[in-house]
């Protein structure tokens, strides 16, 4: 009977215990710039948004900022507008032929719809190097509770870096395209009244197409000059992983190479640490890392991201699947190849592998 009756005593708080609402409030909408405008051709995009905030600046959802004015000025007096992008909201462009020049400093401006205004510190645009050759080497990263390894390849850039200046380069992918290839032989469609039990119903077409893929950039790759001023370096300067699919055949990509300032480097070097932390109680805190954006209005609030200049040169690289030292085992897609998104049956016009 005593244990009965202290089994009631436990169990009836518990039941009683209404529960309670905390309301969190929504964190400051912090301003963000991304982009980059150079001496290659048009148009250069910076793309605006508000990270809605609780805890750290990673949280919350990403919210483009629309209806902007947004305005790119020399030092010589030349101002340039920029255009939202109609299917691109919160991406302003500009005019396909505008270009930076070398030598000049540009500066950002904007003015969002409620009125708030933003600048830039002045970035001026250097030269940039050729790239005198674009190499691969296959890279593997073990992955922990599996026998295989996930992969991809390495770009290595071959350049001659100028004597006597600091120099600071940052790369980055450019557009894509490869040969995909398909199983339209394997098609099932999906279960209906009148198919059951998912009968195959192989396709006649089309077993290859050609995939067009936006820039892919996975991880960030910058270096200064200080280990080979004046000097022809190898520098691992991209990586794209092997999904099964990019180097069944046939694989093109442009790799652009930006000159950069040194504000824009410290930059970009610091959030590629902050990236790279691997997560472990001995790992500092995410911090708010400051770019070269200010608000003309508060210039105590924290703008985030940073607006870079600077010139630009780039190579094309074709990747044969024999190039590759270890690959993925082959994705199987069992349909069409044009019902896959980005992919078109006539190759790109100028294709020369």
């Amino acid at each position: 009977m005593l244990k009965r009756l202290l089994y009631l005593i436990l169990v009836l708080p518990m039941a009683c215990v209404d529960p309670y609402e905390v309301e969190v409030p929504e964190g400051a909408q912090l301003l963000t710039v991304e982009g980059i405008i150079s001496t290659g051709p048009g148009p250069h995009a910076i793309t605006l948004t508000r990270s809605a905030t609780y805890g750290s600046i990673f949280e919350g959802l990403i919210r483009p900022v629309s209806l902007a004015t947004v305005v790119v000025r020399d030092n010589e007096g030349n101002v340039t507008f920029l255009t939202e992008g109609t299917d691109a909201k919160g991406t302003y462009f500009t005019p396909a032929n505008f270009s930076a020049q070398v030598g000049r400093s540009y500066t950002l401006q904007i003015q969002t719809a409620e009125g708030k205004v933003y600048t830039s510190t002045p970035e001026r645009v250097a030269a940039v190097p050729a790239i005198q050759s674009l190499n691969i080497r296959t890279v593997t990263i073990p992955t922990e509770g599996s026998d295989v390894p996930k992969s991809g390849i390495q770009l290595l850039v071959e350049l001659k870096d100028p004597a006597d200046e600091n120099n600071f380069y940052y790369w980055k992918n450019g557009p894509a395209v490869y040969i995909l290839e398909t199983r339209p032989d394997l098609f099932t469609p999906r279960p209906t009244p009148q198919n059951p039990n998912r009968t195959p119903q192989p396709k006649d077409c089309c077993v290859q197409c050609f995939r067009y893929e936006a820039s892919n950039n996975q991880s960030l790759f910058v270096v200064n000059d200080d280990n080979f001023n004046g000097l022809s370096t190898r520098i691992p300067a991209s990586f794209i992983a092997d999904d099964g699919l990019r180097f069944v055949n046939k694989f093109r990509m442009d790799l652009k190479q930006y000159s950069i300032s040194q504000g824009a480097y410290r930059f970009l070097r610091l959030v590629k640490q902050q990236a790279e932390i691997s997560g472990s109680i001995f790992d500092p805190p995410p911090a708010t890392i400051r770019g070269n954006m200010l608000s003309l209005d508060n210039p105590d609030e924290v703008v985030l991201g940073y607006f870079m200049a600077g010139g630009e040169t780039s190579r094309r690289i074709y990747v044969d699947k024999n190039d590759l030292t270890f690959k993925q085992n082959r994705a199987i897609i069992p349909d069409d190849c044009r019902v896959i998104s980005g992919a078109f049956i006539d190759p790109p016009a100028d294709w020369r592998p």
